[in-house]
């Protein structure tokens, strides 16, 4: 079930592979994290990277979420999300002229500079639209997240941010321009991060500069501590709660008494999401395993190909009988196409229905047409009701650009 809608009824009628979110999950999520840090003048900044339909962007802006950006198309899912202008930075490394216009020119709340020619680049920017672009400087202090190596961003081997002290003698610079306004710090150290000391290391970086560039006479207006909070994917696996993540942070802010901006993807996402996927094919191995192979593959969820990320995989409407020693697979053509592998199951079959647990986040979003593979269909379940918020792809879509 997800929440009082059988998932074999979902996947009978809208077919599969079909990612499905629960509307209650995703405000759940919102609330309690909200709630953690209550005490403290906050915003919420749902990282859109981590799942851009625009019914799951528009649900989290509903529970009072602002939006945090990492592209000029997820500028835009933003402003069609409904958020103003006001309520989204802009973050990423490599943005485009383009994409800086259409930032200052909107007006955002904050762009999250990432390194001296970028400011340089706004400022030119904003001078020639006659206007003061609003800018926060991103710090990279050199702190190992301790999660994988290609999701891990706060170390100085990463491509993100400057270190502090470049970030210092650039702060100080670059208030004396007229056409850029300083308002805050930003750092994000990585994602699905599980304890809190590379959080706190981070927020006391920021932290830390911002009571130097305060005794120097700049006023900032907030600090911008990232996302990366994660979530326990496998069973036993070790997480967060909101409220250590809120104990960790909380106490190097505060003396600073600027706003503080969090930006959670993953961690509202993730859980309110599975991907349901039909049995295929059945095939023996050698060691007795099985091949369950299924219609959902690493076009539609490309974590386990490009992590080895785990995923949860369930029985729908489990059988009787003996349970398999097997793998998951895909239909695409790559050994790496395996939602999970040495997995055990109860008895499937040729037609059953497989839930794939916490694919809200980093599922829909990273898919791709490989092997002109339609992407999938997404739907939201409200109570008793759901709906499809997001079309099945057809192969005319997929070709429509072609010359």
């Amino acid at each position: 079930m997800c929440d009082d809608v059988p998932l074999s009824a979902m996947a009978d009628a809208a077919g599969t592979p079909l990612h499905v979110y629960s509307r209650a999950q995703l405000g759940a999520r919102v609330r309690e994290l909200d709630a953690a840090f209550a005490g403290y003048p906050h915003d919420l900044h749902y990282a859109i990277k981590a799942n851009a339909t625009l019914a799951v962007v528009r649900e989290i802006r509903n529970h009072g979420a602002h939006a945090d950006a990492n592209s000029g198309g997820e500028i835009d899912v933003a402003l069609r999300a409904g958020f103003r202008p006001d309520q989204i930075v802009f973050t990423g490394v490599g943005k485009t002229h383009d994409e800086l216009v259409r930032a200052v020119t909107l007006g955002l709340k904050a762009i999250n500079a990432e390194s001296p020619g970028e400011m340089e680049r706004i400022d030119a920017i904003a001078r020639a639209h006659g206007t003061r672009a609003r800018v926060a400087l991103r710090i990279n202090p050199d702190v190992d997240a301790g999660s994988h190596p290609h999701i891990s961003t706060g170390l100085r081997a990463n491509k993100f941010g400057m270190t502090p002290a470049h970030a210092h003698g650039m702060a100080t610079a670059m208030a004396a321009r007229d056409h850029l306004h300083v308002v805050g710090l930003h750092v994000h150290v990585g994602s699905q991060i599980t304890s809190a000391e590379p959080l706190r290391l981070g927020a006391a970086a920021i932290a830390d500069l911002a009571r130097a560039l305060a005794s120097e006479g700049m006023a900032l207006e907030h600090l911008d501590v990232g996302g990366g909070l994660g979530i326990p994917y496998e069973s036993g696996q070790v997480a967060l709660s909101v409220d250590e993540y809120a104990a960790a942070v909380l106490p190097v802010v505060r003396p600073t008494g600027l706003r503080l901006i969090l930006e959670p993807g993953r961690w509202i996402t993730a859980p309110a999401g599975v991907l349901l996927t039909r049995v295929v094919d059945m095939k023996s191995q050698a060691d007795g395993r099985w091949f369950v192979i299924v219609d959902a593959g690493m076009t539609d969820l490309l974590r386990p190909a490009l992590y080895g990320a785990w995923h949860g995989i369930e029985a729908v409407e489990p059988h009787e009988g003996a349970s398999i020693a097997c793998d998951v697979v895909g239909p695409v053509c790559e050994t790496s196409d395996t939602l999970g592998r040495g997995r055990e199951l109860p008895a499937v079959a040729v037609g059953d229905v497989l839930a794939v647990r916490d694919t809200g986040a980093y599922g829909a979003i990273m898919a791709s047409n490989y092997n002109r593979r339609p992407i999938a269909a997404e739907a939201m379940v409200d109570g008793a009701g759901w709906r499809v918020v997001r079309r099945r792809q057809t192969v005319d879509d997929m070709l429509q650009w072609d010359e």
